[in-house]
C-alpha cells in the first residue's frame, strides 16, 4: 500500500531484491486474476445459485471481484515502476485520481464484506431462525450500503486529490490540504483496526458454536449444514488479519524507512487476495467438486453429499418397508 515513489537502485539499475518484488507483483496479478475469475464463475454455477438457502454466497461473489481490483492498484505499480520507470497512478491527473480512489475503496470494501461474512456465519450458527442480516435481499442491501459508504468516504480523491506541480509532474497529494500520511491512518482504521476487532469477536463466537456442533447430530440440529462453509470462512478471515495488518501498519507509521521491506510486506498483503480459490478448493467440498466437474465437462461427476434424514422421511421409509 505504497504512497511513496522511493525505489532502491544500483548503478546498473534496480537492486536484485527490487526486481524480485516487482516480478512477484506481476505473478500476483496474473495468478490472482485467474484464480478470482474462476472463483466468481464457479459461484455463478447452478449448484450455487440458490442464494435464498445460502445468501452468504452474495458476499463471496462480490469479494472475488474486489480481490481482482485490489491487484491492479499499488501492487501492479510495484511491477511497472522498477521495470518500466513510471507509475500508472502518476501518468495523468485522471489516472492519479482513479487509482488513488481505487486503492482505498477496494481495500476497505473488501475488509468490511468479510466483516459481514463473519456476522452472517455467527448468526447462522447461533440462531435457529434467520435474522434480518441473513436474508438474501437484505444482504444485497448491505453490500450496496458498504460500497456507497466507502465511495463517499474516499470521494475526496476524485474531487480534491492530484494536481500538476510547477515542474509538470503529477502529485498524488492535494493542493488544499495534507493528504498523506493522514489518510494512511484513516485507512488503517477502516481496513484493519475496526475489522480486526469485529472479525476476532465474531469468529470467536463462530468457533464456539462449531465446537458445539461437533457434539450435535444432524437429526437434532439443522444448523450442521452451515459447518463446512463456516470453517472455510473462519480460515480466510484469520488469514486476512495475519497477512494484511503488517503492511498497513508499516506504511502508516514507518513509511520510507525501508521501502524494499515495506513492499515485501505489501506482497504478503496482496498474496492474501489470490488465496480464496486454493482455500475453497481445500476446505469447501462443493466448490472443489464443481471445479472438477467444469474441468472434466462432466455434470455427472458432482457427488451428492450426505443428506439429513428428517423424522418424517424416516417414518415414511419404515411404512414403505412394512408394506413390502
Amino acid at each position: 500500500m505504497s504512497t511513496s515513489n522511493t525505489t532502491q537502485v544500483t548503478t546498473n539499475g534496480p537492486a536484485p531484491e527490487v526486481i524480485i518484488v516487482a516480478y512477484f507483483s506481476l505473478f500476483l496479478v496474473i495468478v490472482g486474476t485467474t484464480f478470482n475469475s474462476l472463483t466468481f464463475i464457479i459461484f455463478c454455477q447452478p449448484i450455487f445459485r440458490n442464494t435464498k438457502k445460502r445468501p452468504v454466497l452474495h458476499y463471496m461473489r462480490v469479494i472475488a471481484i474486489f480481490d481482482i481490483l485490489m491487484l491492479y492498484g499499488w501492487n501492479f505499480d510495484h511491477y511497472v515502476y522498477p521495470i518500466y520507470g513510471f507509475y500508472l497512478q502518476r501518468l495523468t491527473v485522471g489516472s492519479c485520481k482513479f487509482f488513488s480512489f481505487l486503492n482505498y475503496f477496494a481495500a476497505q470494501s473488501s475488509a468490511w464484506l468479510r466483516v459481514f461474512i463473519c456476522l452472517d456465519r455467527y448468526l447462522s450458527l447461533s440462531r435457529l431462525h434467520r435474522t434480518w442480516f441473513s436474508d438474501s435481499k437484505h444482504i444485497l442491501m448491505i453490500i450496496t450500503g458498504i460500497m456507497v459508504f466507502f465511495t463517499l468516504l474516499n470521494l475526496h480523491f476524485i474531487i480534491f486529490a492530484c494536481y500538476y506541480t510547477l515542474s509538470g509532474k503529477v502529485s498524488i497529494n492535494s493542493s488544499l490540504f495534507v493528504l498523506y500520511p493522514t489518510w494512511d491512518y484513516v485507512n488503517l482504521t477502516f481496513y484493519n483496526f475496526l475489522p480486526f476487532i469485529l472479525m476476532v469477536t465474531l469468529n470467536s463466537g463462530v468457533i464456539y458454536h462449531l465446537i458445539n456442533l461437533r457434539r450435535t447430530s444432524t437429526l437434532q440440529n439443522p444448523r450442521i449444514q452451515h459447518r463446512a462453509i463456516s470453517i472455510t470462512l473462519v480460515i480466510t478471515t484469520f488469514l486476512f488479519l495475519m497477512m494484511t495488518v503488517p503492511s498497513t501498519v508499516g506504511f502508516a507509521f514507518f513509511c520510507c524507512n525501508n521501502m524494499v521491506l515495506l513492499r515485501s510486506l505489501d506482497c504478503v498483503l496482496y498474496s492474501y487476495h489470490i488465496l480464496s480459490f486454493p482455500l475453497y478448493m481445500i476446505t469447501f467440498d462443493e466448490f472443489r467438486q464443481e471445479f472438477i466437474a467444469i474441468i472434466l465437462c462432466n455434470k455427472n461427476y458432482r457427488r451428492i453429499g450426505p443428506q439429513t434424514i428428517t423424522a418424517t422421511q424416516s417414518l415414511h421409509r419404515k411404512s414403505h418397508a412394512i408394506k413390502e
